[in-house]
């Protein structure tokens, strides 16, 4: 079967990957749409460091093929998309209701892929850059077989990211102020997120011109080419600050730029994936006003809850899902797709089998 395969050196994609019969508690998808999204661009850079021979991808939707025993949500024929949360469902803080902190879920990849005999790894515990991937049960998330499955492929990683960073991490509340540092995949989902959580005004920030339409089109009340420009940049528009800042690139000065912008009481966001070992710097004294710094993974998302809230979302006209989608490439595109989001060209790419 086709796939993408990052080898250390370069990502391929190949036609002669193998994968094996799904196991108790696991479900073998057919992937029919997967979103290209930075985080698989991370991992050919370097800035993710991850085991190789490995699978690339983690946003994807697809059709229910076979499930292993033990698993009774979905069956064959099913539509799903696919989550890269595959938490235990038994440990102290899925019990809480926090399955990003999973322990079980972090970090430790399988090997359901060969090729020519050799394992290949799976990356996010989901590798949709295949014509079908395993995932474990609670991975799965059944959705209405009505979603077009290239717009569903996006809500298991952008939207859950982006809009959960909102409403389940930061909590926007009507009335909050929203500033967001970037307007690509994540940036554009958190301004939705903002909009939905009736924020009064929302600044979009993107270095890009082009991306004023689309970032307005979400939610963004303005848009900025800088946040300190010449003519004032968000202070002109907030003159104390955010209530909420999200940085969404992952560069350290972005990062001290959006402490900076807060108001009191505000809060940082912390979205993009800086490199592994890159440190940001800030002024602790300005921080004395109850002033705070997120991390936030994943969208703090319960997946099987909040899959199914923003699928209904989307049918009620809500969520912009086919919005997303800026251009759907054959998997054999892979080298345009990844080309085109490397220079911003899209919101979001998608794959397609």
């Amino acid at each position: 079967m086709r796939g993408v395969v990052f080898d250390g050196t370069q990502a391929q994609v190949v036609d002669d990957l193998e994968i094996r019969e799904p196991g108790a508690g696991e479900v073998l998808v057919a992937v029919a749409a997967a979103g290209l999204c930075h985080s698989d661009l991370s991992v050919i850079d370097g800035t993710i460091p991850f085991p190789v021979p490995v699978v690339l991808g983690h946003e994807g939707a697809g059709v229910v093929e076979a499930v292993g025993a033990g698993v009774s949500h979905v069956a064959p024929g099913d539509h799903v998309s696919l989550s890269t949360l595959a938490n235990c469902g038994t440990c102290a803080d899925c019990d809480r209701g926090r399955p990003t902190m999973c322990r079980k879920a972090i970090g430790r990849p399988g090997r359901p892929f060969s090729r020519g005999g050799e394992p290949l790894f799976q990356f996010a515990c989901n590798s949709a850059f295949a014509e079908r991937t395993i995932v474990k049960a609670v991975q799965a998330v059944k959705i209405p077989a009505d979603l077009p499955l290239t717009s569903a492929a996006l809500i298991g990683c952008g939207v859950l990211t982006g809009v959960g960073a909102v409403l389940n991490r930061a909590k926007v509340d009507r009335g909050d102020t929203v500033v967001v540092i970037g307007a690509g995949g994540i940036g554009l989902n958190v301004l939705q997120g903002a909009r939905l959580a009736g924020a009064s005004t929302i600044v979009a920030v993107d270095s890009n011109p082009a991306k004023e339409e689309t970032a307005r089109r979400f939610g963004a009340t303005h848009f900025l080419g800088s946040a300190d420009g010449d003519d004032g940049g968000v202070r002109r528009i907030l003159p104390t600050g955010a209530d909420h800042v999200f940085e969404c690139v992952g560069h350290v000065g972005l990062i001290r730029q959006a402490i900076e912008l807060l108001d009191r009481h505000g809060q940082a966001i912390l979205l993009g994936m800086a490199g592994a070992t890159a440190e940001a710097s800030f002024v602790p004294a300005g921080m004395f006003l109850d002033k705070s710094i997120l991390g936030c993974r994943y969208g703090s998302a319960r997946p099987q809850r909040d899959i199914a809230i923003y699928a209904e979302l989307y049918r009620q006209g809500r969520l912009l899902l086919d919005e997303l989608v800026t251009e759907t490439y054959p998997i054999e595109d892979f080298a345009k797709a990844a080309d085109d989001a490397h220079h911003g060209r899209v919101a979001r790419g998608v794959l397609t089998f």
